[in-house]
């Protein structure tokens, strides 16, 4: 007799932050959203937490649509229990502690996720934070490692160094063997930034990061992660070494400038970015891939751990987004359903 793969339904509805879009963040509010049918190569998970990211704000302000398919409710990453597994899932089973990267759908009790994106929980990090490793641990593995091919021994400069991206990036570079300086808005957020393994931390209010970093190294740095874009451009330009790597993520101060191309050839310099919300499953799946077998082991010995600003109830949905915009964190924020 041939044993049948047994099936599974999701509940059809889930309690989710809703969010008229474009809104204020007081808008954001609690309801029901319908929930979409586990596919056979896909995840249902019992969310525990729920991690804030600057995309989320973007989204909720209608400038960052999710992509076709996707759930409309916001939230990139989760964490939590296996409720039940499609068909062709054979990687985990229902009860499993995981975390996810989602394209949305993360602000709910219950969240559908691909499980080319679903991680087992590290040791080491409770349930709850775990939800603060998916989109930080993926966008920076992807984005150092595989983009800029950082290696250990070179210079990496994080603009950001205390947000969740910075945070996660000192920490990963550091473990690597890279040396890492940051740039941070306060002298709380730059000792933050050398707790966690920086080398130098900047205040980029009271000193101008190219001089700190050319007198640091010699040389320049040879690979910058930069969230920041606008006339943050040109200066990395001026920072990098020769053969540099110039990695951009987002562009808080802008993506439209003038910008004098000559120094990038003379420096033989690489100028790339990426986005991950829109990679196919399998880019995800190979990140993913990565993390398993680099950056998992980093967590596991004690030399990455997910730092937390704060811990919302999944109502304040709001009040999470109103600390990410007054830029006053260290760390990452969770929504807890």
């Amino acid at each position: 007799m041939t044993a049948q793969t047994p099936s599974y339904t999701t509940p059809a509805q889930t309690a989710a932050i809703i969010a008229p879009v474009p809104c204020e963040s007081e808008q954001l509010h609690l309801g029901e959203q319908p929930l979409a049918e586990l596919g056979s190569g896909q995840l249902l998970i019992k969310v525990a937490a729920a991690g804030v990211n600057r995309p989320d704000l973007f989204q909720r302000m209608g400038l960052y649509p999710p992509p076709p398919g996707a759930s409309p409710v916001l939230g990139l990453e989760v964490s939590g229990h296996v409720l039940a597994v499609g068909s062709a899932v054979t990687a985990f089973a229902v009860g499993d502690s995981v975390c996810a990267l989602l394209s949305g759908g993360g602000y709910a009790e219950f969240a559908v996720a691909d499980s080319e994106c679903v991680l087992p929980l590290p040791d080491g990090v409770s349930l709850e934070d775990a939800a603060a490793l998916p989109e930080t641990c993926f966008t920076v593995y992807h984005n150092l490692f595989e983009r800029a091919a950082l290696k250990a021994g070179e210079w990496l400069l994080v603009h950001g160094g205390s947000s969740g991206i910075g945070t996660t990036a000192i920490q990963m570079a550091a473990a690597a063997g890279v040396n890492v300086i940051a740039t941070a808005g306060s002298e709380e957020k730059c000792q933050a930034c050398l707790t966690l393994g920086a080398a130098r931390a900047i205040n980029y209010r009271e000193e101008d990061y190219v001089a700190a970093v050319r007198e640091l190294t010699g040389s320049g740095a040879n690979v910058i992660l930069d969230m920041v874009g606008g006339s943050y451009v040109a200066r990395n330009i001026k920072a990098a070494a020769p053969g540099g790597r110039i990695v951009s993520i987002a562009f808080l101060q802008g993506s439209k400038l003038e910008l004098d191309m000559m120094p990038v050839m003379l420096k033989q310099l690489v100028l790339t970015g990426s986005t991950l919300r829109s990679q196919p499953l399998v880019n995800k799946q190979r990140i993913a891939d990565g993390l398993r077998r680099v950056v998992w082991p980093m967590i596991e010995r004690g030399q990455l751990k997910p730092v937390i600003a704060a811990r919302f109830a999944l109502g304040e949905a709001g009040a999470a987004h109103q600390l990410m915009e007054s830029g006053a964190h260290i760390g990452k924020i969770l929504l807890r359903p």
